[in-house]
């Protein structure tokens, strides 16, 4: 049977065995975030007897709160005093952050049956709030566990590593993510804004989320399969210019520019398609059944056949290269001007 982390959650419930530091790793957009704040819900759901009563003993229902009673409203919206979230305040965790929750540990919980404490991207802890972290992990306050998440162990202290207990989140399945974009299997209906999407539609999303539910959800909200369309018809089209012997101005190119910079809450999004879709360039050279972008196998395959790999390797570094850059807060309009032309020519 393949590893379950929300069989695992749900028997140190029935067992009533929940330690003390947990720590979560996976990709981003895996449920991390949502498995702790659920895990945090089941632990005070005030309902949780109801529950488990109409449960079997392998049903993993526990970790199933019912999202209703006072304690899990107050979960949900944020407002509970005894479940708290940090997150990075701008890049890093600082030690201040972890200070504060230090001194609130120092105090009873409010009014929770076990107090929790989730930190989010926890591997942008700064070294000094790391160590700090250490005593409270060393020395666990009473009613209380920790939960830390981060993409993969080696990205943390192993001090902090040795002293939690580590479940890890695998990417989802196409068919998962196929079957919550239509609806067909509970999950993503339930949140504010979602549409189901058509069969086709859901396939397509579910091929390009690469396993994460957080990206299936953002595509499925930005109209992403037109938007995909549009971009990869343009990259085409500065691809080829040369081949067929009409290079773009610097004028449409710069245009191009201009629109990816104003698409600035997609752009890491946009330029993961870029650098997918340059990859399926490549990769089809050799095997074609590898393929990221399926749904469009044969234009791939075409516009491969008229590209070198040298040249597709030099658009492939502009591009993890631009994405490097605004990691670094590069200005985007002059980092996408310097893409776009290196895309061109």
């Amino acid at each position: 049977m393949a590893y379950d982390p929300h069989r695992l959650l749900s028997a140190f419930l029935r067992k009533g065995t929940v330690p003390p530091s947990i720590l979560f790793t996976g990709i981003e957009g895996a449920g991390k975030r949502t498995a702790a704040l659920n895990f945090a819900m089941s632990c005070n759901c005030e309902n949780a007897g109801e529950t488990r009563d109409r449960g079997q003993e392998d049903c993993p229902l526990p970790l199933s709160p019912c999202r209703t009673c006072r304690s899990c409203k107050k979960i949900l919206s944020g407002n509970h005093p005894d479940v708290s979230m940090i997150e990075p305040s701008g890049p890093l965790i600082r030690i201040a952050q972890i200070r504060e929750i230090c001194h609130t540990l120092g105090m009873k919980p409010y009014e929770a049956r076990m107090r929790a404490v989730i930190i989010a991207d926890a591997h942008t802890m700064n070294p000094e709030a790391g160590n700090a972290l250490l005593k409270v992990l060393e020395e666990p306050p009473d009613r209380t566990m920790l939960i830390l998440t981060a993409v993969q162990t080696s990205d943390l202290l192993p001090t902090i590593v040795s002293r939690c207990q580590h479940i890890r989140f695998h990417p989802a399945s196409q068919d998962q993510l196929r079957m919550l974009l239509t609806g067909e299997k509970p999950g993503f209906s339930e949140k504010p804004g979602f549409r189901c999407l058509s069969e086709k539609e859901a396939e397509i999303i579910a091929m390009l989320a690469n396993g994460s539910y957080s990206k299936a959800i953002s595509m499925s909200r930005s109209n992403w399969i037109s938007r995909r369309q549009w971009l990869l018809t343009e990259l085409e089209s500065l691809f080829l210019s040369k081949q067929r012997g009409a290079p773009h101005s610097a004028a449409r190119v710069l245009a191009f520019a201009e629109k990816l910079s104003k698409n600035k809450e997609i752009l890491p999004e946009l330029l993961e398609a870029m650098n997918t879709w340059v990859r399926d360039l490549m990769i089809c050279k050799y095997d074609a059944e590898k393929l990221i972008n399926r749904d469009i196998g044969d234009k791939i395959q075409n516009i491969s056949r008229k590209m070198t790999a040298a040249d597709l390797l030099s658009k492939a570094e502009a591009i993890q290269s631009a994405r490097k850059k605004l990691r670094a807060n590069a200005n985007t309009r002059l980092t996408m001007e310097a893409l776009a032309l290196q895309l061109a020519w």
